[in-house]
């Protein structure tokens, strides 16, 4: 008798345990139709937190985020030696007047690219030679990008969950072209190739088929493919300089300030970029890469890339 509660939906209802934040309780019936209930307490959350919870239940994801990842286990990585004398890892410096010197040449009438887009539109143009110039010849070459999806995401309840989230909200971009493309573009159509492949991502729905991904597969080891780094070859970046940083204590700014990564058996390169202490606008650079992009990049006329020093910091 649907008219009375007692003789009907509240006989599904098992009683709510109110030393648990959510019950779910789901019973089927001889019919094969079945019920679900969903319990909690309004101390914990309103009707719209609720309504919220019941409608993103169901975890929803695409191919692209499928796959995006690869088990990252022994069986799929490159022994410890081929690692080892794979890659090497530098320290450097961009001034800031390079960066902007970069940024100008990256320039068109219709666009004006970003620091990031500047400085990774150089480097995709020195991976491709130093690719180009492989004994082993390779048609594609990669660039990829740890994005802040905080700053990305559009949708009003996302800005406002971002505001205060602390935890991983970071979005895998990558780009893929082939060697003769990227060496014979101008630096401006490929910073506006950086651009495209940042900027065409719709985070909004990136981020929600991430955390269902993620549910899913929490207790697997999984990396994206890209940062894996097997076959194509592919330099990543990570650009910390994006967020402030205040390494005043009290006894003024700290002369040295950069993320330092542990890479383990990657077969990406891998630059973190952090701000220089002081806000003067130059980055440190932490670099995992070939031998023979660091040769590249230290011989380059334009020394973008300086290797850091003591003199530099500061400290002599």
């Amino acid at each position: 008798d649907y008219g009375l509660a007692e003789q009907s939906l509240k006989k599904i209802m098992l009683p709510y345990a109110e030393d648990v934040t959510l019950s779910v309780q789901l019973l089927s019936f001889t019919c094969g139709g079945f019920s679900v209930v969903w319990a909690t307490n309004n101390l914990v959350c309103d009707g719209q937190a609720f309504t919220m919870f019941v409608r993103r239940w169901p975890p929803s994801y695409g191919a692209s985020i499928r796959d995006m990842f690869a088990t990252y286990d022994h069986d799929r990585l490159v022994n410890v030696l081929t690692a080892h004398d794979s890659f090497v890892e530098r320290l450097y410096y961009i001034e800031a007047s390079d960066i902007a010197a970069l940024r100008e040449a990256a320039s068109s009438k219709l666009q004006r690219p970003s620091r990031v887009q500047a400085v990774s539109a150089y480097l995709w143009k020195a991976l491709a030679r130093v690719v180009a110039a492989s004994r082993v010849p390779e048609e594609r070459c990669c660039m990829g990008w740890m994005v802040d999806a905080r700053r990305r995401v559009k949708a009003p309840e996302l800005v406002r969950a971002m505001g205060n989230y602390f935890g991983n909200v970071t979005a895998y971009a990558l780009g893929e072209a082939a060697v003769e493309e990227i060496q014979e573009k101008e630096l401006s159509e490929v910073a506006a190739m950086v651009r495209e492949t940042i900027t065409s991502i719709d985070y909004d729905e990136y981020t929600q088929e991430l955390v269902d991904w993620v549910e899913e597969h929490k207790t697997e080891r999984l990396m994206e493919k890209g940062v894996i780094g097997l076959g194509t070859p592919t330099l990543n970046q990570t650009v910390f300089a994006s967020f402030p940083l205040d390494t005043d204590f009290g006894f003024g700014h700290a002369v040295l300030a950069m993320p330092m990564c542990d890479y383990g058996r990657l077969s990406s390169g891998y630059l973190s970029i952090g701000a220089r202490p002081g806000g003067d606008g130059s980055w440190l650079v932490n670099a995992y890469i070939w031998p023979r992009l660091a040769a590249a990049l230290e011989s380059d006329q334009q020394r973008i890339f300086k290797p850091l020093t003591a003199e530099y910091l500061g400290l002599v």
